[in-house]
């Protein structure tokens, strides 16, 4: 490249960075994916003349990554307090699957499943189509077994067994004894509360506080919030002498957000999310410099119902199947994709077909691996159904019942041989034929579950800014931050991650050296 050429080039990255900051400043409106600030040059020196708390760590969320931070944070000796928007703790992760992905851990081992982090990393990497931060994704494959011990040993609690989740090379996700993600959220808010960490509810962040050198100093927030309504609750500010951890989860509530990532993401889809996953926190972090990468990758959940709402029964019904039972397109009474392919292959299958499929299994499939609690729950819902036999079943959903006869004698041929010669599902080794009365089916259409997409971290779980420096005095980990799983995150991964981060937010955080 000649002088002039490369002169010529700088000068026009400057007018346009001078420009596009000059548009937001005037129209007042963030510029996606660029993270410039939306309000004008003095928004940094909009500091309060008085703080009503003062903390060393403030911590935003109260989930798997939150909890994790404010622990370790307190451990270290900071004062900490957790904000939490809704009227009740945990966010998502009160309501998960309790499923905790981890690579070469005791119950792996006295199961006889081989594994190791070199091939959980394999796994992530190529669910993620290679678009991970291959650095972040490592610590997490590699620090997942530490993270499961912690929570065992230290927070107390309890997993009971070893579940599958599609993309994944062999059986990882070690599920709490309810299975549910409230046997670790429930604990871990006890050992916070224990340690002396400050909790408090309906407390909803509207902007991150900067000095004059661009350092997050504290957060103004309204205390009373009563969700959803943006009027509700009074202003207060909250010093975080440190630093600010934010742990505030993804945005799959926020149907206008989700449209801008990606436009068919409509009111035609609903969200396994709690109601408040409505992503303003990651906005607000934008407007305090941070940078966000991947924010058009959302991941729908192929094993949701369009019978029940939310995250359901349905998800513990299905994804305990695959590899056991066939999942079938009600049209033509077929197989039409590998049970065992991960999130976004068989949620985008389901979508190409256009309408609900169905996923079934016969009663040793069920009596085997769904967990009793989610089946009672669902076949009281009616979100699952219980026949007795084949031909009853393809009369609820009216499917053709020779060819689906059909497709269940080859399916049991594959179940047999332990090969899928027809799509490669993985076929576990202890599967029986399809063969055992009374047989469980339920309906499947995806809904949005998991948005990848977040700030850009470091390994330090730094907020890194526009000019990939890190945004001083701002933290952040779990699905708000954005990179670790590329295009799509394996099921389980999201609880390994939030621990992993967030006790490397809450350990750093403390180090900081207090601004004041």
């Amino acid at each position: 490249m000649s002088k002039d050429s490369k002169e010529l080039k700088d000068v026009s990255r400057r007018d346009f960075l001078k420009s596009t900051a000059g548009i937001a400043a005037a129209t007042g409106v963030a510029l996606g994916g660029l993270g410039l600030i939306s309000k004008d040059a003095d928004a940094k020196d909009a500091i309060p003349k008085k703080w009503d708390e003062t903390y060393d760590v403030v911590v935003i969320g109260s989930g798997f990554a939150g909890l994790a931070g404010a622990i370790e944070a307190r451990k270290a000796g900071a004062n900490v307090v957790i904000i939490e928007k809704m009227p009740v703790h945990g966010g998502n992760s009160v309501i998960n699957g309790g499923d905790f992905s981890a690579a070469g851990t005791k119950m792996q081992k006295d199961a006889g499943v081989q594994d190791s982090p070199e091939l959980m990393l394999k796994d992530m990497l190529k669910a993620g189509l290679y678009l991970n931060n291959p650095e972040l994704a490592k610590i997490v494959a590699y620090g997942s077994k530490d993270a499961l011990e912690w929570c065992q040993t230290y927070i107390g609690a309890r997993f009971a067994r070893l579940n599958f989740h599609g993309g994944h090379s062999v059986k990882r996700a070690h599920q709490t004894i309810n299975a549910s993600g409230s046997e670790l959220v429930n604990k871990m808010l006890s050992k916070a509360k224990e340690l002396g960490v400050k909790v408090q509810l309906r407390t909803k962040l509207e902007r991150f506080i900067l000095n004059k050198d661009n350092r997050v100093i504290g957060v103004e927030v309204r205390k009373n919030y009563n969700f959803p309504n943006e009027n509700s609750g009074k202003k207060a500010y909250i010093k975080a002498s440190k630093a600010v951890i934010l742990t505030s989860g993804g945005f799959s509530r926020d149907v206008n957000l989700r449209k801008v990532h990606d436009p068919r993401l409509d009111e035609r889809f609903e969200s396994t999310n709690h109601a408040g996953a409505t992503g303003e926190a990651i906005m607000a972090a934008c407007m305090a410099r941070a940078m966000d990468v991947h924010m058009d990758w959302i991941q729908l959940g192929p094993w949701t119902s369009p019978d029940e709402k939310g995250f359901g029964y349905v998800p513990l019904f299905c994804e305990r199947l695959v590899g056991y039972g066939p999942m079938i397109d009600p049209k033509t009474g077929k197989r039409f994709f590998k049970e065992t392919g991960n999130r976004k292959e068989r949620a985008d299958a389901i979508i190409l077909i256009g309408h609900p499929v169905i996923i079934m299994g016969d009663s040793y499939a069920v009596n085997k691996q769904v967990f009793p609690e989610a089946l009672k729950k669902g076949l009281e819902s009616g979100s699952i159904k219980k026949f007795d036999t084949l031909d009853d079943l393809a009369k609820a959903y009216n499917i053709p019942v020779a060819a689906f006869k059909e497709e269940i004698a080859r399916w049991n041929s594959f179940v047999e041989k332990k090969k899928d010669t027809d799509f490669d599902c993985m076929i576990f080794p202890e599967a029986k034929p399809t063969a055992t009365p009374p047989f469980y089916a339920a309906r499947l259409w995806p809904k949005v579950h998991h948005t990848m997409g977040g700030l850009v971290i470091n390994k330090d779980t730094q907020v890194i800014g526009f000019d990939f420096k890190p945004v001083s005095g701002l933290y952040a980990a779990g699905e708000v931050t954005g990179g670790i799983h590329g295009a799509v995150r394996l099921g389980g991964v999201a609880m390994a991650d939030c621990i992993i981060f967030g006790r490397i937010a809450g350990q750093n955080a403390a180090k900081e050296k207090a601004w004041v």
